[in-house]
């Protein structure tokens, strides 16, 4: 059984892992993927993927930095918080830098004597007919333009700012806190004693005064540097077919989301999470792994991730609404609910879980 995986990016790199344990070649056409290697660039993993991961993938204990608490604020309400997740002194999900989790799957893929990395491949024709199964995990080579373009497409007209801040240790700094502003969604996210991730999103294309907000927003930083800043337009999409022949499209190719809730990759380990059930369950019976697995795959996620997306769409709709209309008794209503400890406990199983379980 031989697999190859289009892209050489985060996703494709935990996907390559987890097919390589199950004793699967793996070859990864890895094209340009600058983006892996920003130092700047953080994700967030959630608690039951976080354990997924450990346990089916690789142990990334020593990269994951965990949050206990998370506390969402709006600009309308003042000071005061509109919701508050926490988890008992547990993690409610984990951050990573980006690179340091791309570098450790690739050096433990190198070892690995089912992997391999080849060079970019421009006949995609040959690619299929000496692959079982392909992935395309790459959302702008020759298949997505060409075969994975029928979308729901919805441009926020919007661009992402992140960069780290260096500060003075924080013994517990445990604490994601999301601020709801005029202008969009800015969020500090620890992911040290020392060091906390910064994400904000603003409407339009004109550059923002990063640094001003970071003061702004900030109640307990003693900040000695700001790294320089990258930036990205954000778009929200969802694929109508998932697979073509022996191809599925995969990752962001598959799906993207507005970063608002840090859900984009998490969506990526439940897909993985499937297809490792899928693989599993074939190799348990003796039965070959084919493209059948492409099509159970499709019945099984794609109405949750649509779902899980349009949620996720919904929340940032609802705080522009509210922010373009002037309407603060909204979060007051979503302070209300979230106080209800029935209502609180399922918004974290399915910020943990999607619609997965």
């Amino acid at each position: 059984m031989k697999v190859c995986i289009l892209g050489g990016g985060l996703t494709s790199l935990t996907l390559a892992k987890t097919l390589v344990n199950q004793g699967i070649y793996v070859d990864i056409f890895s094209g340009d993927n600058k983006h892996t290697q920003n130092k700047i660039r953080t994700i967030g993993i959630s608690k039951s993927n976080i354990e997924f991961f450990n346990e089916n993938i690789l142990n990334i204990k020593k990269l994951s930095w965990n949050i206990n608490r998370i506390e969402i604020y709006s600009d309308s309400f003042g000071e005061e918080k509109i919701l508050n997740f926490d988890n008992n002194d547990d993690q409610l999900f984990s951050l990573i830098k980006n690179n340091e989790l791309s570098n450790y799957l690739n050096d433990e893929l190198r070892k690995n004597k089912h992997f391999q990395i080849k060079k970019t491949f421009r006949n995609y024709d040959l690619i299929t007919k000496n692959y079982d199964l392909v992935f395309n995990c790459d959302p702008n080579n020759h298949l997505s333009r060409n075969i994975f373009y029928k979308k729901i497409d919805k441009n926020y007209k919007s661009f992402a700012y992140a960069t780290i801040i260096h500060h003075k240790k924080v013994i517990k700094n445990d604490i994601a806190k999301q601020v709801f502003t005029k202008n969009g969604p800015f969020a500090y996210l620890p992911i040290s004693q020392t060091e906390t991730s910064i994400v904000y999103s603003v409407k339009g294309n004109k550059n923002a005064n990063l640094e001003e907000y970071i003061k702004k927003y900030n109640t307990k930083y003693l900040i000695t540097k700001i790294e320089k800043p990258i930036k990205f337009e954000l778009r929200s999409s969802n694929l109508r077919s998932y697979y073509h022949k022996n191809i599925l499209a995969f990752g962001d190719t598959l799906h993207k989301l507005h970063p608002l809730a840090g859900q984009g990759f998490n969506m990526s380990i439940r897909d993985i999470r499937e297809i490792l059930k899928l693989i599993k369950f074939r190799i348990n019976l003796g039965l070959p792994l084919d493209t059948s697995i492409f099509s159970n795959f499709e019945n099984k996620t794609k109405h949750k991730n649509f779902i899980f997306s349009q949620s996720i769409d919904f929340i940032h709709e609802f705080f522009n609404f509210e922010k373009d209309f002037n309407i603060p008794f909204l979060s007051k209503s979503v302070k209300f609910l979230g106080e209800n400890k029935l209502l609180n406990k399922s918004f974290k199983k399915i910020a943990d879980q999607g619609f997965m379980i």
